[in-house]
């Protein structure tokens, strides 16, 4: 039976600053979010343990979990294999969020489709070896000059940029979020073992409670 990722969170137990009496120290308790879970690093650096996907759609992590691994409460394992911290950034956004975002940043389509910058179309010489690669950031007239061993001539290539317009420029970013890696199914009940374990308290603290519960006793939480 798979459970929710925060359940496998800790708790705190801080000092409520809303308590009526002033003069007795109430506490609230609440998931410790300074503690995160992390793949084991012999697990997590090597790609064998790991397949590669790609987002389709609005998918969300649970939506994939759900697919590849049959829970949807495995989305953790989903954005720890690709190590997201902030999932408003570094998850493609939905569509209806995207075109909301490109409105609010451009304004009008005038300025959406203007140009962000110029790239390097591919230049390779009569061998067929590639002198200058694609997708390189230049300025819109970089020309390029090489001596070609099989015509035996110096040669200069010009109109070799493409223009790169800002909505391009945002949708290759988001597509390159697409791009991810999976952890394989096999090693789910390894990592689900190693999350448990790493994210309880150890014993040796004057905090501690027990191995799911610490309570603040810094004496400057204390005063009223």
């Amino acid at each position: 039976m798979t459970i929710p990722y925060f359940r496998y969170v800790p708790n705190f137990e801080y000092v409520n600053r809303l308590r009526e009496n002033k003069t007795i120290l109430e506490y609230i308790q609440v998931k410790n979010l300074f503690k995160r879970g992390v793949i084991r690093e012999d697990i997590f650096t090597d790609l064998t343990n790991f397949t590669k996907y790609s987002i389709v759609g609005d998918e969300r992590p649970d939506n994939i979990a759900n697919k590849v691994y049959g829970s949807q409460y495995y989305d953790w394992v989903v954005l720890l294999s690709n190590n997201v911290i902030n999932y408003q950034n570094e998850w493609p956004m939905s569509q209806q969020s995207f075109q909301n975002y490109l409105d609010t940043k451009y304004i009008t389509e005038q300025n959406l489709y203007s140009t962000h910058h110029y790239e390097t179309k591919e230049v390779k010489d009569s061998y067929g070896f590639i002198l200058v690669p694609a997708g390189l950031v230049v300025d819109k007239n970089f020309s390029y000059t090489f001596y070609d061993g099989g015509l035996g001539t110096e040669i200069t290539k010009t109109n070799i940029t493409t223009e790169v317009t800002n909505y391009d420029y945002e949708v290759k970013k988001e597509d390159e979020k697409r791009n991810i890696y999976l952890l394989k199914k096999e090693y789910l009940s390894i990592i689900t073992r190693n999350i448990k374990s790493s994210l309880l308290y150890k014993e040796g603290s004057s905090q501690y409670v027990n191995k799911n519960l610490v309570k603040g006793e810094n004496i400057r939480l204390f005063q009223p």
